[in-house]
């Protein structure tokens, strides 16, 4: 499982993510705000499945798809999710976002992808692009968290910092440039409404999808 957390595994192989925990809440907020009150959510990079366990027990009228190309991951999603017992809650999805052939056909009312878009090459962007302009339906939203660049915004210290550890770490990795990324969404049908200031100097940024 990609990540710069500190993690922690307890029995059963569930993971324990410090981030997962301190930013679950401001997300939730927007994600109640702007997902519909029914309809089908697909997780992208679900990690540790604390998020998963978290907003489909918050938004009991969702059905939520969680999903990660790493067997660790899934694993601890599946153990969260056997604890939690939740029966909007489905089993994990084996999805890479650098493999069309694991993407599920939808469609889904929503895509949602925490942390995944700077601990992964560009190419992962492009296709999280592609998947949502393919399973969203027109007005579906893709919501994405994490820390970018933009051109009229100082660069945080501390995200200048994290951003030169993921290059150090790999150098396909690192902060992305929001515009690139709105760019990309736009290439498959996506236009981005929104932006939402986020603690810790993160941000999430809502697409909609505008053309069939």
């Amino acid at each position: 499982m990609q990540t710069m957390d500190s993690i922690t595994t307890a029995p059963g192989g569930a993971l324990a993510s410090p981030a997962a925990a301190r930013n679950r809440e401001p997300i939730l907020q927007v994600l109640k705000a702007h997902l519909p009150a029914r309809g089908r959510v697909l997780e992208i990079a679900a990690g540790s499945g604390e998020h998963a366990v978290a907003f489909a027990s918050a938004l009991p009228g969702l059905e939520w798809t969680p999903s990660d190309p790493s067997a660790e991951a899934r694993t601890s999603i599946a153990a969260w999710a056997g604890v939690a017992g939740l029966p909007n809650l489905r089993p994990p999805l084996a999805l890479d976002m650098l493999d069309e052939a694991s993407w599920p056909k939808g469609p889904f009312n929503a895509v949602v992808c925490i942390n995944m878009i700077h601990i992964s090459p560009w190419a992962a962007t492009e296709g999280l692009m592609k998947l949502a302009g393919r399973v969203l339906p027109v007005g579906g939203l893709l919501a994405t968290y994490g820390p970018y660049l933009e051109a009229e915004v100082p660069l945080a210290p501390s995200n200048a910092a994290f951003d030169g550890s993921l290059r150090a770490r790999n150098p396909d990795w690192g902060l992305r440039d929001r515009d690139e990324v709105a760019a990309a969404a736009k290439a498959e049908g996506l236009a981005l409404t929104r932006r939402v200031g986020m603690p810790a100097n993160n941000l999430m940024l809502l697409f909609r999808r505008v053309t069939a």
